[in-house]
């Protein structure tokens, strides 16, 4: 399992992180999404290479990770 915590500037309201998380979620690898809105961060547990799944994801749906 693995753990990693990224940058959203496009996060403004708590339903960003709801469509953050639904989005996801959907993904096979994910198992866990937390966002903090104040921050503009998520944090997501995820099994095996799929970080750049994620961050695609994440661009896909409009909120694309920080670096």
């Amino acid at each position: 399992m693995a753990e990693v915590t990224l940058k959203i500037p496009n996060i403004s309201c708590h339903h960003c992180i709801m469509t953050i998380t639904r989005e996801l979620k959907q993904l096979p690898a994910v198992r866990k999404v937390e966002g903090n809105v104040e921050a503009k961060e998520i944090r997501v547990e995820f099994e095996g290479e799929a970080l750049d799944t994620i961050k695609q994801t994440l661009a896909e749906i409009g909120y694309p990770a920080e670096g």
